[in-house]
């Protein structure tokens, strides 16, 4: 299960646009250095897909630039792994690894995102899960708090 407070920093990293919407309004978003990724949704707020910096770089070179009419739904990736507030947090890292994405989806049973978890924050929070069972063990090994 996805912690709450991984969770949360997903959430802040949430970055949604329609499928509708113009590609240069997209690439505008991508202008903040933290923006990695946006979530592509639809009227009813579902996902369909993902649109990446180098989707926008790829498609807005075969138009015009900042003239492009294009909408994001052209550039944006339809095939994405996501995961839900249940999926265990080693099996998101895994995936992360084998794969080399570095961000993933969170969606709700609706498909309507929920965050954009990072393989940085997913990485810490497994470190931090170890550290604290090794201290446990620890505690245990010494007998405190065992009485």
């Amino acid at each position: 299960m996805i912690p709450a407070a991984l969770l949360e920093k997903a959430g802040r990293r949430l970055i949604t646009i329609a499928q509708s919407a113009r590609l240069v309004t997209a690439a505008q978003a991508f202008d903040q250095p933290e923006t990695r990724l946006m979530v592509v949704l639809d009227m009813a707020g579902a996902m369909v897909g993902v649109v990446s910096r180098t989707d926008i770089v790829a498609r807005i070179s075969h138009c015009t630039g900042c003239s492009c009419t294009e909408p994001v739904a052209a550039a944006m990736t339809t095939d994405v792994k996501c995961c839900a507030p249940s999926d265990a947090v080693e099996g998101i890292w895994k995936w992360m690894k084998q794969t080399g994405f570095t961000h993933m989806p969170v969606l709700d049973s609706a498909r309507r995102p929920l965050g954009v978890l990072a393989a940085r924050d997913v990485l810490e929070t497994l470190l931090e899960d170890r550290e604290h069972e090794e201290s446990l063990l620890a505690d245990y090994v010494s007998g405190i708090g065992y009485r």
